[in-house]
């Protein structure tokens, strides 16, 4: 960004670039170090599905794409994802808004299991839930006596996504909440508003951005988590597949082209959820430089 900064030789304060020491060719070496990284790990794979999925033709990719398992897997992607961000956006706002505003005895231990996921395996959390309400496991003979299903079902997908997921609202609301302090809430209730009249006038207006940046993450996570799922699925084609399960069932098959087809649906959900991340952090920049 530019700014006032001093010339080396006049010692004079002048606008412009902040200097660099670095030389011309170490500033090129670790761009290119950093764009040839990005090319072999990211643009390289993504190009490659593309071509993958059309092989075979354009009639064999929309083939691959309508088929009635495929649309069954995206339809449980869109599903579970549709339930699990949602119940973690209330339990991010609810635990970020008691973190940083209140003073509460188990506060840190609260932060802790927030931070649980991240240090998990999603393969440990899938065996967790099996373990909890599968036939054998702790609340199995219950459930199968009132017949509820939970595990090989929709219902054990949702809250083995919900598992892995739940951090990223509340991770990204609470150092920004932490930020913000609670002067603002503190003036309001000065003024006579009270409750959820400073949530919805205060504290939700100053977090918006935040809120939506970490629910996009939090959706991206959802749509595209493996090992959770995969424990708790039970890999039923057509019911308990999500888009991830379903690319990897046709690629052992050695549909090849149909895989990659799949995965470059998901692959276009995964481009529209960073697009839409670009565009918050564009406006959440733009408001914090006005």
């Amino acid at each position: 960004m530019a700014g006032i900064v001093t010339n080396p030789r006049s010692g004079k304060s002048q606008p412009g670039r902040p200097h660099l020491t670095e030389s011309k060719a170490v500033r090129f070496t670790l761009i290119g170090i950093a764009l040839l990284f990005l090319g072999l790990i990211v643009i390289l794979p993504m190009v490659s599905v593309i071509v993958e999925s059309f092989r075979k033709g354009w009639e064999a990719y929309v083939s691959a794409l309508s088929d009635p398992d495929a649309m069954a897997a995206l339809r449980l992607t869109l599903i579970t994802a549709g339930i699990a961000v949602p119940l973690n956006t209330i339990f991010g706002v609810a635990a970020a808004w008691a973190i940083t505003k209140f003073k509460f005895r188990g506060k840190n231990l609260l932060i802790t299991l927030i931070d649980l996921p991240f240090a998990v395996s999603p393969v440990v959390s899938g065996l967790i839930y099996v373990l909890l309400f599968g036939a054998q496991g702790f609340l199995g003979p219950w459930l199968d006596a009132h017949n509820i299903n939970i595990i090989f079902a929709t219902p054990g997908i949702v809250l083995a996504t919900m598992f892995v997921t739940f951090p990223f609202v509340a991770r990204e609301l609470i150092p920004l909440m932490e930020a913000q302090g609670v002067h603002d809430e503190e003036a309001a209730v000065s003024l006579g508003a009270r409750g959820w009249r400073v949530f919805f006038k205060v504290t939700l207006p100053n977090i918006k951005w935040g809120l939506l940046y970490g629910m996009i993450l939090c959706n991206a996570r959802a749509m595209g988590e493996f090992g959770a799922v995969s424990v708790v699925s039970g890999h039923i084609r057509g019911e308990t597949n999500t888009l991830p399960l379903h690319i990897e069932i046709v690629y052992n098959e050695y549909q090849f082209s149909a895989a990659f087809a799949v995965a470059s649906m998901l692959m276009l959900l995964a481009i529209i959820t960073l697009v839409a991340k670009s565009v918050l952090e564009s406006r959440m920049s733009k408001e914090h430089h006005e």
